[in-house]
């Protein structure tokens, strides 16, 4: 694909989210209030209180241990091939397409990119705040434990928290988060609540996970769904840095078919009613041709005196242009015209022409 074509499709993406974003006026965009803060906090020592636990060996960790001798994928094997399909909604890969896709589509109906570029911010979060956790720690996962009772710390894992859990809760919830009613952000919040519960109890049933990773997945991916208010800003920055940079890629597209210095220079004799046309020479764009030399002599005709060329030639005068500007070398003699020549001197002689015969 051409970057003309490319240019077109962008414009006309650009052209419908150039209008007034149409927000509705009973739903603002989620603040940081005193309640979301209290969830925050209470989140946040949940998370800590996990660490601690599983970092002490403490009774969390015992059960995680009872529980993968329990093995829940053979107490009811019939489940497993239903669980597998169903552990993919917290698969980060098709999940940020499905949901991007969504967004996408509610980002052209309301004219903002604040949608996509909120669900980019989250998954970012995600990225940094959960991997490093689980590279910090290095936990192993049950199925591949070495020491029964052990945390399986700093053993080169990276199961500790459950990814899977962290982003189902953030992929999904970012749906209601962004919701546009408050009705619909109550379903949603109901849905993407179940959604994340199913993936970590998943996760645990097939064996993947222990108990004590979900738990801090959970805490994990709800930490960053309550402190995005914070990142608005942010949010509203990018998006007008994202149309600041569409307008100077316009600029440059446009002036990069004729640029602006060679307009100005060109305006006055392209003003001239059509009188002259411009004749330029292969190898020098923009460059007027020479103008017939038919009374100079040898040497100006060389091009030792560019000053007596014309600038540009009458339409209806034909002309030889060359195909490369290369030196040409004079035909006869180089001595310089002689002053008392009548034809050279530019006057008529009056002298008697001999008679034929005498």
């Amino acid at each position: 694909m051409r970057t003309d074509q490319i240019l077109t499709r962008l414009e006309r993406v650009f052209a419908r989210l150039d209008r007034e974003p149409e927000r509705p006026a009973h739903l603002q965009t989620p603040q940081m209030s005193r309640h979301r803060v209290v969830l925050l906090g209470s989140t946040l020592a949940f998370y800590l209180a996990i660490v601690v636990a599983v970092l002490t060996t403490s009774w969390l960790v015992r059960l995680d241990w009872q529980i993968m001798f329990f093995r829940p994928y053979e107490q009811w094997p019939q489940l497993h091939a239903f669980l597998d399909y169903l552990v993919v909604l917290g698969q980060r890969g098709p999940t940020a397409v499905m949901v991007a896709a969504w967004l996408g589509w509610r980002s052209w109906r309301q004219h903002t990119l604040r949608p996509l570029i909120t669900l980019g911010v989250a998954l970012l979060l995600l990225n940094v705040t959960v991997g490093s956790v689980k590279l910090g720690l290095g936990r192993l996962g049950p199925h591949y434990a070495t020491e029964i009772g052990s945390a399986e710390l700093f053993a080169g894992g990276d199961i500790f928290p459950s990814g899977h859990t962290a982003n189902a809760v953030v992929t999904w919830g970012i749906l209601a988060y962004l919701a546009s009613t408050v009705v619909t952000r109550r379903v949603l919040s109901v849905v993407s609540a179940v959604v994340s519960l199913s993936v970590g109890a998943t996760t645990v049933y097939l064996g993947t996970h222990w108990v004590s990773d979900v738990l801090l997945g959970w805490s994990a991916g709800l930490l960053i769904l309550l402190a995005l208010p914070w990142f608005e800003p942010l949010i509203a920055r990018t998006e007008a840095y994202v149309f600041d940079l569409r307008e100077l890629l316009r600029r440059r597209a446009e002036t990069g078919r004729m640029p602006a210095p060679v307009v100005s220079a060109l305006t006055p004799l392209l003003s001239a009613g059509g009188k002259w046309q411009l004749k330029p020479l292969a190898g020098t764009a923009g460059e007027p041709a020479p103008a017939p030399a038919a009374a100079e002599p040898a040497g100006v005709a060389a091009g030792h005196s560019p000053a007596h060329r014309s600038a540009v030639h009458p339409a209806n005068r034909p002309h030889l242009i060359r195909s490369e500007r290369t030196p040409v070398t004079p035909v006869g003699s180089r001595r310089p015209a002689h002053p008392a020549h009548p034809e050279r001197a530019g006057t008529r002689s009056t002298a008697a022409r001999p008679v034929a015969g005498g």
